[in-house]
């Protein structure tokens, strides 16, 4: 089979919506063994439900990405029972709209603790094993928002080029190791988080937000949370063997397409 992650164990970090979940579905389809990582216990159990009811492999474990103690004592738990770790794809994140003089502390903090020390910790928690292993692969979800300027998205934009600049430092340091590190940098992507995001930001006005929101990729629309997944299977399994230190833009011509 083509693409087959079988008799491979993945973790997948914020797999319980969006992108994280589609991710989580796709690889337990391709046979992989599915480890969804997640702060929200019950989403989590409703994607390793939605996998087990389709006859494959799964596991929840609810965590916060942003605490390191916890990280490494799930992950611990993990290759304690599977003796390996195939597999790290770092999808939990959050957003924040703000420029600078409207971003404070405590709403910069939290953006970098779960998206860049979030993405720290579950690397650092892998890292030995793979190595150990002589081999892996981490994908990171950055953002088109590490490439460009996007309006009020400072904290969120600092976030995701810091997880892209992790990315390449990684793949540079563990390439002789066997691990393999690259990141995704999605443009909008339709997910109940961005249903949410609209209403609690522009109520009344979520039909006309979500089409100029829509409008921004050139394409015409929003991903749908499959189509990143898609390209996520590809950069983690053996077919992508030859790919490392990579950013890949999936934008509908966002970045290339509006300059």
């Amino acid at each position: 089979m083509i693409l087959s992650l079988e008799n491979k164990v993945a973790v997948v970090t914020g797999g319980g919506s969006g992108i994280g979940k589609a991710i989580a579905l796709l690889f337990a389809r391709q046979k992989a063994s599915v480890y969804v990582l997640e702060k929200n216990n019950e989403a989590a159990k409703a994607t390793t439900d939605e996998i087990k009811n389709e006859g494959g492999s799964a596991s929840s474990y609810s965590v916060d990405v942003s605490n390191q103690v916890e990280v490494i004592a799930v992950m611990k738990s993990i290759y304690s029972t599977t003796n390996r770790i195939d597999i790290l794809v770092n999808s939990a994140g959050i957003a924040h709209i703000g420029k600078l003089s409207t971003t404070n502390e405590t709403d910069f903090d939290r953006i970098y603790n779960v998206n860049v020390k979030g993405t720290y910790n579950c690397m650092f928690a892998v890292i030995q094993q793979m190595t150990s292993q002589k081999h892996g692969v981490i994908l990171n979800l950055s953002s088109v928002a590490s490439s460009l300027g996007i309006p009020e998205r400072f904290a969120y934009s600092m976030s995701k080029g810091a997880v892209a600049s992790m990315t390449f430092s990684v793949a540079k340091d563990y390439v002789k190791e066997g691990i393999r590190c690259n990141c995704i940098s999605p443009g909008r992507v339709h997910t109940p988080f961005v249903d949410g995001f609209i209403k609690a930001n522009y109520p009344g006005k979520e039909a006309e937000m979500f089409e100029k929101l829509s409008k921004t990729q050139p394409i015409g629309r929003m991903a749908k949370p499959e189509e990143i997944a898609f390209l996520a299977l590809y950069l983690c399994s053996d077919e992508a063997s030859f790919i490392t230190g990579s950013d890949y833009p999936i934008d509908g011509g966002f970045i290339k397409l509006n300059n």
